[in-house]
């Protein structure tokens, strides 16, 4: 049982739905769990039928849930990038705002949705507070460039480094030319940048790490859908994810007498095997359709049933 889990899959297939109800089936089982909604459309709220927001909130017994706050996260990135601007200003080099965006771009995007996101992972990768973490991840495109960014955010930060380092060497070799060797800089050891890399480092580390998380790709059992799927677990290994299951949600399973209904049921069961046919090595697990808005708890207890958390 790895103690975190990633929903992932295209818009408008239920990873929500499913990612609130295996939170609350592990509640059930008296695992404490926190349910992270790092979809910045967060729609996590709305299922499970409470107020959240950008801290933990506790829902019932062993159950808790956030949305990811959008704008945390660059903030986090943007506040080292402006002390290393303040730095550069005491040793006598000066960057306007422009410039000052010009380097934190360099490692990161401001504004970037991925980064809010990341945030989300590395806040609750640190912390032992629960359980089980089951996060709810943003569409396709989104989660792959979240899964690229610490990466990214690493070569952001050794360049700032490099950079404040060359400029730290400059400093000091003046200092102890004027003032010798007591005139050069004392610093502390705490380093916010060194510190920014190892936490990526970590959360890089975990995501690639089968032992303690596994990404699960929702799905709907439809061809185009289908196909986006094997993408996306195809791309989930490249970066050394660990894929273990495809919830295929939405299935019909009791067209009654209704034709059109039963038209549709072949071609799921087509899709279906198609899917259990390209990708043999991962689970299989099937989610009815439910009628009309999958929302509340009582409604989510029924989807949770058919998922082996």
């Amino acid at each position: 049982m790895t103690r975190f889990v990633l929903y992932g899959g295209k818009g408008g297939v239920g990873k929500t739905t499913v990612a609130a109800a295996t939170g609350l089936r592990l509640a059930r089982e008296d695992h404490e769990t926190l349910v992270v909604s790092t979809d910045p459309a967060h729609s996590l709220a709305d299922s499970l039928g409470v107020a959240l927001g950008g801290d933990p909130t506790e829902i019932r017994e062993n159950l808790w849930g956030v949305e990811v706050d959008p704008q945390a996260g660059v903030d986090r990135y943007r506040v080292l990038f402006e002390a290393l601007a303040d730095e550069l200003d005491d040793a006598g080099i000066s960057l306007d705002e422009e410039e000052v965006a010009t380097l934190f771009s360099s490692g990161v995007a401001p504004g970037s949705d991925e980064l809010a996101a990341l945030e989300g992972l590395a806040t609750y990768v640190d912390s032992d507070r629960w359980d089980r973490v089951v996060f709810d991840t943003a569409p396709t495109g989104h989660t792959l460039r979240l899964l690229d960014l610490p990466s990214v955010i690493d070569r952001g930060m050794a360049t700032a480094l490099d950079l404040r380092d060359q400029v730290r060497r400059k400093v000091d070799a003046t200092r102890t030319m004027l003032f010798g060797p007591m005139g050069r800089k004392r610093r502390g050891e705490h380093d916010d940048f060194t510190e920014m890399r190892e936490r990526m480092e970590r959360v890089a580390t975990v995501l690639r790490d089968p032992e303690q998380t596994e990404f699960r790709v929702v799905t709907i059992p439809e061809t185009m859908a289908v196909r986006e799927s094997e993408r996306l677990v195809d791309r989930l290994g490249e970066f050394g994810i660990p894929v273990t299951t495809l919830v295929v949600n939405k299935v019909i399973e009791d067209p009654g007498d209704c034709e059109r209904c039963l038209g549709k049921q072949a071609v799921q069961e087509e899709a279906i095997a198609a899917l259990r046919s390209s990708l043999p090595d991962l689970d299989v697990w099937t989610v009815p359709d439910e009628p009309g808005e999958v929302t509340g708890l009582e409604t989510l207890e029924r989807v949770g049933a058919r998922l082996d958390v």
